[in-house]
Formats: C-alpha cells, structure tokens, sequence
C-alpha cells in the first residue's frame, strides 16, 4: 500500500524522473496511525500493517483494543488460508510479520509525534472528529497527513478545524478492508 499526496503527483508529473523520485523519498509513508479500533479501523490497520507499515490502532480501551486485535489475528487466519493455500509457512510467516507491524495504544497524542499519516475511523459526527482532529494536530509533526475515513461528512469542514488543510484527506475505505480492493480518496 503506498501513499502519496496530491503535491507528490504534481510533483512528479512536471519534474524530471530523478527529481520526482527525490520527491518520492520524502514523502514515503512508513508509521501510520489508526485512530478507531471498531470494524473499519482494525481493517485499515491490518490492510496497512500486511503492506509493511508499522501501525499503530488507537482507541479509548485495552477492552476494545483486544478485541480489534483478536478479529485482525481471526482475519488473517482467513486472508491466508486463500492467498496461501498452498503455503502454510509462508501463510504463517505473513500473520506473523502484520502482527508485529501493528501495536495499540489508548493514547492518541502519545503515538501521533512520530506518525507520518493519521486515519480516523471514528464515529460519524462532526463534532467529535472535529475535536479530535483539531487535539492532534497540536501534536502532530508538520509532515502528517490527516485523512477521515467518512463516508458523509464534508472533508472540507474536517480539515479546517486543523493547520494542515493541505495535507488532508479522505480515505473512504470499502467493508471488508482487507478483502476489497477499492479505496476512494
């Protein structure tokens, strides 16, 4: 799973290939942060921890943090019986590598100073995402990408209650996460 930023895409669009891919470096997403462990986020926290990301899964308790982790091990166990039928160590060697990729907090403030992309995947009220997007920004490096997972809301209205318009965003992903290979941005 890669990403990238619209300014990435002009970039590389008018600048020559060793420029962009200079570009490219820089602004490679490697710690993720998923804030929301319900059916969505620990989805989109599997999907980029089985590409190679180190996670991060945020939510309010190790209650609801243990349960996102045992349905993510219980998904896996899924995804590897088709993609590696005729594989089991390889299948094996997979669950384990996404599962040391992915760890949890209940601390969002505390896991966003080293992220280097934010996905909501909270509840869907203005309100709260505004609220919870405006606390981390103050935390946030300067490089982070925000993005909401929303399927209603205004992106627009998310991003103006940060600093970082421009480097905002939607990531609709599709149910399941790890099995639909479709996501709007």
């Amino acid at each position: 799973m890669a990403f990238a930023t619209r300014h990435f895409v002009r970039t590389a669009a008018s600048t020559s290939s060793a420029a962009a891919t200079a570009a490219a470096k820089k602004l490679v997403v490697k710690h993720v942060t998923v804030i929301g462990g319900g059916l969505m986020g620990a989805g989109i926290a599997q999907f980029a921890a089985a590409s190679g990301h180190t996670v991060v899964l945020v939510d309010q308790s190790d209650e609801i943090l243990k349960k996102s982790t045992k349905g993510i091990e219980e998904s896996l166990k899924r995804v590897t019986k088709k993609k590696f039928a005729d594989k089991p160590e390889a299948g094996a060697e997979f669950i384990e590598k996404t599962l040391k990729n992915l760890s949890t907090s209940t601390d969002a403030v505390a896991v966003v100073h080293s992220t280097d992309l934010v996905i909501e995947a909270i509840v869907e009220n203005q309100e709260i995402k505004n609220e919870l997007f405006k606390r981390l920004d103050k935390f946030a490096p300067e490089h982070t990408i925000f993005a909401s997972n929303t399927s209603s809301l205004q992106i627009t209205q998310l991003a103006n209650s940060t600093t970082r318009q421009d480097r905002f965003g939607g990531l609709h992903f599709f149910n399941p996460v790890p099995m639909m290979k479709l996501v709007e941005v």
